[in-house]
């Protein structure tokens, strides 16, 4: 499966947002990356170069590639409602994205390994796509033979207390239950759907 795996901050400074969490080289270069650092002059961006940012900071924010999230954002516009909160909903129902926000893993690319290397069910079946949609009421859960491991131990004893209000979490069985779609104002990435709604209808 492809992926990118170059350097994150990199890619966080040319966003001038730790799409990727706290990291301390951003916050002390936090300007795009370029041979003359802060000196050199930018040209002002198109409008269209807005639009395209934005959406490769999505892609870049939840690991997607580039058909994969236009394949989601055709779905999206099938479906009733505002198309750029209906895709950003269904991104978050990504397997590997619900895996994250659980704490079952400290990162979306982390997820993805656990799903991929078949540490994960969802209502009791392994499922080893990260691309897996989930659904209101499914149960995403630790394997009972993976629940010894020491990433996933570690990962889960420094979640954060706060939850989000989509899922719920049994910290004993290592499960978790996708409640619902989240609302727009729910979901905390920095990200101004309504760009990328306005480039793909070009």
């Amino acid at each position: 499966m492809a992926r990118y795996i170059g350097p994150k901050s990199k890619i966080a400074r040319k966003f001038r947002d730790p799409i990727y969490g706290p990291d301390k080289y951003f916050e002390k270069k936090n300007y795009p990356p370029g041979q003359h650092g802060q000196s050199r002059r930018r040209p002002k961006a198109s409008e269209y170069g807005i639009q395209l940012m934005e959406k490769q900071k999505a892609k870049y924010t939840y690991g997607i590639l580039e058909r994969q999230f236009k394949n989601t954002f055709r779905k999206a516009a099938r479906k009733g409602g505002k198309t750029g909160e209906v895709l950003l909903q269904l991104i978050e129902a990504r397997l590997d994205n619900v895996v994250f926000r659980l704490g079952i893993a400290p990162t979306r690319s982390g997820a993805r390994q656990l799903i991929s290397h078949r540490h994960i069910t969802v209502n009791n079946q392994v499922v080893n796509i990260p691309s897996f949609e989930v659904r209101p009421g499914d149960i995403i859960a630790v394997r009972e033979r993976s629940r010894s491991l020491e990433a996933i131990l570690k990962s889960v004893a420094s979640r954060s207390i706060s939850q989000y209000p989509w899922l719920e979490w049994d910290s004993s069985a290592l499960t978790g239950k996708f409640m619902s779609y989240p609302e727009r104002e729910q979901i905390p990435e920095n990200i101004k759907e309504q760009l990328i709604v306005e480039l793909y209808s070009k």
